[in-house]
């Protein structure tokens, strides 16, 4: 339980938990006790054994309590309002969480509370044997599947110092110091009923508010008259005579029905109370709203500052533009409009709107109803009362559902919500029959409040537009990798940066080189925000056209530094180049400005940092790149990242780049399970501000018994001894289905090559891995290319062929030449 103040006075200290002894009391739908705990037994001095199975009303002052749960109380055993009820207890009121006026209070008349709602009071025994027993209660009905409809906490107030300045009241736990600890500390105070009815009540005791204890203190304060206040002269002149006429009949003047209508006081305090009323209700919506540019939750929050204070039912609708975030909308609203019900808040039982007007339902409204009205004027709609008529015509318009049962007899009032003058959407508010109707200036109130909401949804729109404009650019820009390359398994991560729209120039890459070989890639442009990811677009861009030319990784930086430079004197990078040759077991890998990578030996799972040749950042120039050639075994693991996750706030880099090593060690099951454990245990700075980029890559390698490659010479009688070795090879590896297709493919590339090449050197590779690839290289540096062919023409088809029959084929330069590459896919049993 925590202590509060309900009014400033000074030296106020922030509100601290306090202990405070409490009897727990659950009861059930009939209003029996089913729980009651030894905090009770003290308390009320009633056995538990005597308790369970009783009537609460027989052992508890829960004045009111019953009533907001849907139960009939037995008025002798609760009493009115300040009354005795019957049993010894003097009843000092029962609140719900706003207050005496706030939801769950008595109606007027002495109707029943509003259900769903808690509600608090305190009670003192005016009679009885013993000492006189001051109890402080709160009282929370429950809903779900269990038998448990109302939980009672109670607290002796006479142990409380300076107790008679003390109520019971409820506060959201998030607005008290230590709101975490509080709310695990609750299910301490709570009733041991089982992990899944404990959860739920926990939540509803959260959900409708911490029991606090508000400690009001008084001071006498000289009242002087205050002349700033213009008054109409007609009051000023009927006010005296009222009273004068009230002294005459020895009547209070201010309670006597006709002087209302004589221009007395009375109507003009109760104006001024009600727009007071309505300005505080504004207020307090506009501090509790936009707390976040969250759509989805500032959707939540303008919905329910509504219920139950200003009315009993509020349903917000959005159109589908704004709701998905993409831009502002076009037009004005019409038929085709696609409204999306976004949040439903009401105090009726539950579930009594789900199936009719289900959250999330997509729907375009009719055009003769009130909904319809308001969103094409943007005007607010009020109808002080749907009769049995207007219901009918209101449900009529909408196919299988059947609005009647909760529109008829209620007040409704639907309100735009616009900014720079587009109905963005709509609320429907409805009060119920027992309740006062909406009037003219419930229509002005809730118009400022749609006015209000429209300000703070439009500025949630336009951050969720902003964050999908920057999430897409980013992962347009980021590569969706192939997880399996030949002899190498590769798995990601990318964190966004919390700098300037989420977007950064942090980039990675996986490229497929001919050879079996792979390109492993990582990068990170200087600076964050949109000029960084589109420098590292074009970065990018350059490195994958380059690194298909196939050129050595210490030539790639070279010209990638080059280009940079003629881009712009703001390009500035860091970028890591490594070329995995799985058939060789080797990394031949080069740096410009990097923090080095992580390799991790499959043999005793150790782990360490590269050295390598560092050289300057790309875009500086004049300093030259080298490369350097690392020796692998099958099973390794390379791991490249970006600065962003080993670089802490006060901390030097060596000391996130050894645990960036202690962390690339760890076994894991999988890659990705392996990328997790990275993160974890690097990214523990909540505060990160710059963008993350991982890459891992597990080295598999190539068998040797996977390859077979021969030397041929450049006559054309080699090309059926091409395809003979590769029909007697495919016959050793159990593969003699894939071998009259490929038999064709390699026919006609080491045909081409024959008769293009300028010495005697032609080479034949297969590779054996997930597909079967066919490698032939001569010394000709010319690049074949598709070439239209007529009827008479002897040459040209070889290469439609081979696009016809492979799965993918390509060429590329070599040191010595080219080499042309084709790969079939192997259909297995």
């Amino acid at each position: 339980m925590d202590r509060g103040t309900s009014e400033p006075v000074p030296a106020q200290r922030e509100a601290v938990p306090g202990r405070v002894p409490l009897a727990v009391v659950v009861v059930g739908s009939s209003g029996l006790v089913t729980h009651w705990s030894s905090g009770a037994r003290k308390l009320f001095g009633v056995d538990r054994t005597d308790a369970l199975g009783r009537p609460v009303a027989d052992l508890m002052p829960v004045h009111g309590a019953l009533a907001a749960t849907g139960e009939e109380p037995d008025a002798g055993a609760f009493g009115a309002d300040g009354g005795d009820d019957g049993d010894g207890w003097a009843a000092d009121g029962a609140d719900g969480p706003g207050g005496p006026d706030g939801p769950g209070t008595s109606g007027p008349g002495g109707a029943s509370p509003v259900p769903g709602y808690a509600r608090s009071g305190r009670a003192r025994a005016s009679a009885g044997p013993g000492s006189p027993l001051d109890v402080l209660w709160w009282a929370y009905p429950l809903a779900g599947p269990g038998p448990e409809r109302l939980l009672v906490l109670a607290a002796d107030a006479g142990r409380l110092a300076g107790s008679p300045g003390v109520r019971p009241a409820f506060a959201p736990h998030t607005d008290l110091p230590g709101a975490g600890a509080l709310a695990e500390r609750l299910p301490d105070i709570l009733p041991a009923m089982g992990p899944v009815a404990g959860g739920r009540i926990v939540e509803q005791v959260l959900e409708l508010g911490y029991p606090v204890l508000e400690i009001s203190h008084s001071e006498r304060i000289p009242v002087t008259p205050d002349w700033g206040v213009p008054r109409h002269a007609e009051r000023r002149a009927g006010r005296p005579r009222a009273a004068a006429d009230a002294r005459g009949r020895g009547e209070p003047g201010s309670d006597e029905p006709g002087l209302a209508g004589r221009g007395t006081g009375t109507d003009t305090d109760l104006e001024h109370a009600a727009v007071r009323e309505r300005l505080e209700f504004l207020n307090e919506v506009s501090g509790g709203i936009g707390t976040s540019l969250d759509l989805e939750r500032t959707i939540r929050e303008v919905t329910s500052a509504a219920v139950p204070r200003f009315t009993d039912f509020a349903g917000t609708h959005l159109r589908a533009a704004v709701l998905a975030g993409e831009g502002f909308p076009d037009g004005p609203p019409d038929l085709t409009t696609v409204w999306h019900r976004v949040w439903v808040e009401h105090n009726d039982e539950p579930g009594r709107w789900d199936d009719t007007v289900p959250v999330g339902e997509a729907i375009a409204f009719p055009e003769r109803t009130p909904f319809f009205q308001c969103m094409v004027t943007g005007e607010p709609v009020l109808i002080p009362r749907i009769g049995e008529e207007l219901a009918n015509r209101i449900s009529g318009e909408f196919e299988k559902r059947d609005l009647r049962p909760l529109i008829s007899g209620r007040s409704m009032l639907v309100v735009p919500l616009k900014a720079r003058n587009v109905v963005l959407g709509f609320m429907v508010l409805m009060r119920r029959p027992g309740r006062q109707p909406f009037d003219d200036m419930d229509r002005t109130t809730g118009a400022e409040l749609a006015a209000r909401a429209g300000l703070v949804l439009d500025n949630a729109r336009m951050y969720t537009h902003q964050e999908n404009v920057a999430d897409t650019l980013q992962d347009s820009m980021l590569p969706q990798l192939t997880p399996r390359m030949a002899g190498c398994d590769t798995a990601t991560r990318y964190l966004p940066g919390t700098r300037l729209g989420r977007v950064g120039g942090d980039w990675f890459d996986s490229i497929k080189l001919p050879g079996s070989r792979t390109a492993l890639v990582v990068g990170d442009v200087m600076g964050h925000g949109l000029n960084s990811a589109a420098m590292m677009g074009q970065l990018r861009t350059a490195v994958q056209t380059m690194a298909a030319l196939d050129l050595p990784p210490e030539q790639l930086l070279r010209n990638l530094d080059g280009l940079a430079q003629r881009l712009g004197e703001h390009y500035l990078a860091t970028c890591l180049y490594a070329v995995y040759d799985p058939i060789r077991s080797e990394l031949r890998i080069a740096n410009a400005g990097h923090i080095p990578p992580v390799l991790v030996r499959a043999a005793d799972g150790r782990s360490r940092l590269l050295d390598l040749p560092t050289g300057a950042p790309i875009g500086v120039g004049g300093v030259p790149f080298e490369a350097a050639t690392v020796r692998v075994a099958p099973g390794d693991r390379l791991v490249l990242c970006t600065d962003g996750l080993v670089e802490v706030r006060g901390q030097d880099i060596g000391t996130g780049l050894a645990a960036l090593c202690e962390s690339a060690a760890h076994p894991a099951a999988s890659m990705d399970d392996a990328c997790d454990t990275i993160i974890r245990a690097l990214n523990t700075d909540d505060g990160r501000k710059d963008d993350v980029a991982l890459l891992m890559a597990r080295l598999n390698g190539i068998p040797p018994g996977h390859v077979a490659q021969w030397r041929l010479r450049p006559v054309p009688a080699e090309a059926p001894r091409a395809r003979r070795l590769v029909r007697e090879q495919l016959a050793a590896w159990g593969l003699a289905e894939a071998a009259p297709t490929a038999e064709l493919l390699v026919g006609e590339l080491v045909g081409n090559a024959v008769r293009h090449a300028r010495t005697d050197r032609v080479d034949l590779r297969l590779v054996r891995t997930d597909i079967l690839l066919c490698e032939v290289g001569d010394d000709d540096h010319t690049l074949p290319s598709l070439m239209g062919t007529g009827p008479d023409d002897a040459y040209g088809r070889g290469l439609r062929v081979v696009g016809a029959l492979a799965r993918e084929w390509g060429c590329s330069h070599t040191g010595g030449g080219k080499t042309v590459w084709c790969e079939q896919t192997l259909v297995r049993p």
